[in-house]
């Protein structure tokens, strides 16, 4: 079969593989997190060093995985952090690890449960718009419904009878949102490199951040059991699930993998039923068709059309499709999937694609 043809096929295929799997692991991951914190918590453990203590634990953990496969010599293919991505990286730290923790704590103190767990929402919210918005990419009424649809659902679920105590503290925890909303889409751009790297720098740099300053507030260090808990809960929650999340946004942009990620709150949910006893609700059910309904208008996207790539010049892991028709110097790898620094030649074809590392084009109109 020719290549090209070869090429077709297979995008005709389930295109939103891999991103959308990934982006919805890295959500159950993270909303799992969710009722195991709420026990260290319980015990407890201020919120502002717990948040430090997560953040260090994928730190920690991803390191040792780092270790490991530096160890046994094994090689991702991924492309590495280069001096260029360092004042984007530090901007992700910035505002994802530093300035949206410290805001959500500040919210916390003055804002009731019900009134924050509704606003915390506002992260998916603003992940997509500045993702339509300022960088510009392709959405259509089904996908804005389908969004819509998940973030509802999500509403519908941390609702409390509130909102209620709105004030400076609600502001804040806006605020905390719309940092995560930025971190996520700067995050984007840093999606070509080797995600695990991206993810224990930023545990490591925001976890060191947020355990200095509690401590500093008068937090205690928990015994040595919940400072294990903690870090395991971190390296799972936090860590992997940004791993799985950069990988997404490499395959989705950062408005569709924002649309799956806001599931999380009902994987915690689920997951605390059978942890706490809660109840099976009609809250939980309708939030959950509410999901169901937007995942499927998310899953069943089919955007097609004839499209141009301008010549270009970066680097990730890749294998020789149809968008990687270069040729390799004597000192590039051989093997693939692997990772080098490579030029596209300018391409007009048509297959459907999501606004992936080589979709990220304009349109003239939705579709």
């Amino acid at each position: 079969m020719d290549h090209h043809l070869k090429h077709r096929v297979m995008l005709a295929g389930w295109v939103a593989w891999p991103g959308a799997p990934l982006a919805l692991v890295s959500a159950l991951l993270f909303g799992a997190s969710t009722p195991f914190a709420k026990l260290l918590i319980g015990n407890g453990l201020s919120p502002w060093l717990l948040a430090g203590l997560l953040y260090l634990g994928s730190g920690i953990g991803l390191g040792l995985v780092e270790l490991a496969r530096r160890g046994f010599a094994f090689d991702f293919g991924e492309a590495p952090l280069r001096r260029a991505d360092v004042p984007w990286l530090a901007l992700v730290i910035l505002f994802g690890g530093i300035a949206g923790p410290l805001l959500l704590m500040v919210g916390l103190t003055t804002t009731p449960a019900s009134s924050a767990s509704l606003l915390l929402n506002l992260e998916g919210l603003a992940t997509m718009a500045i993702a339509w918005v300022a960088f510009k990419e392709n959405v259509d009424r089904r996908l804005l419904v389908g969004a819509m649809a998940i973030l509802a659902g999500a509403v519908l679920l941390s609702w409390q009878g509130g909102p209620a105590g709105a004030g400076l503290g609600a502001l804040a925890i806006a605020g905390a949102c719309l940092c995560w909303g930025i971190d996520n889409n700067l995050t984007r751009r840093l999606s070509a490199s080797n995600p695990l790297q991206i993810a224990l720098i930023k545990g490591l740099s925001a976890g060191s951040v947020n355990l200095i300053l509690a401590l500093a507030l008068g937090a205690h260090l928990p015994p040595l059991s919940g400072l294990a808990g903690a870090a395991a809960i971190g390296f799972l929650g936090y860590g992997v699930s940004l791993v799985l999340f950069v990988l997404a946004l490499r395959f989705l942009g950062a408005a569709r993998t924002g649309a799956y990620f806001s599931t999380a709150p009902f994987a915690g949910a689920i997951l605390s039923v059978f942890m706490f006893g809660e109840p099976l609700t009609l809250r939980l059910g309708a939030a959950g068709v509410l999901m169901a309904i937007g995942l499927y208008l998310h899953l069943a996207e089919t955007h097609d059309h004839e499209h141009s790539h301008e010549a270009m010049e970066h680097e990730h892991r890749h294998v020789h499709d149809a968008h990687h028709q270069h040729t390799h110097g004597p000192n590039d790898p051989t093997g693939e999937p692997h990772s080098h620094w490579h030029y596209h030649e300018p391409l007009t074809h048509r297959h459907a694609h999501y606004p992936d590392l080589h979709h990220r084009h304009g349109h003239t109109e939705t579709g």
